[in-house]
């Protein structure tokens, strides 16, 4: 697994990394994490996911566990200290 800096969190399960991570012959930088789904940010609970992941993660480092591609973001178990991400996040399983 390969350690990446948060950069931007777009909402509550979508976020970018820097550097660049690389998978199948493509790159990007905007990752989904799996094992939960956020509601969406005009969703009720969805600006309250998004401050949760912010407070979380932006500018921290996390390791992730590439699945798939999926719409131009990186589908993957992602990892921040030690623990996967959907496990901070039980309310959106």
């Amino acid at each position: 697994m390969n350690s990446y800096r948060v950069t931007r969190v777009v909402d509550g399960d979508t976020f970018d990394v820097t550097p660049q991570w690389q998978f199948e012959g493509q790159t990007g930088s905007r990752v989904r994490p799996v094992n939960y789904d956020a509601s969406e940010l005009s969703d009720p609970g969805g600006h309250k996911a998004l401050l949760k992941l912010r407070s979380l993660i932006l500018g921290k480092t996390v390791q992730l566990d590439p699945i798939r591609m999926s719409f131009e973001r990186l589908l993957c178990h992602v990892y921040f200290n030690g623990r996967e991400l959907h496990t901070y996040f039980p309310e959106y399983k």
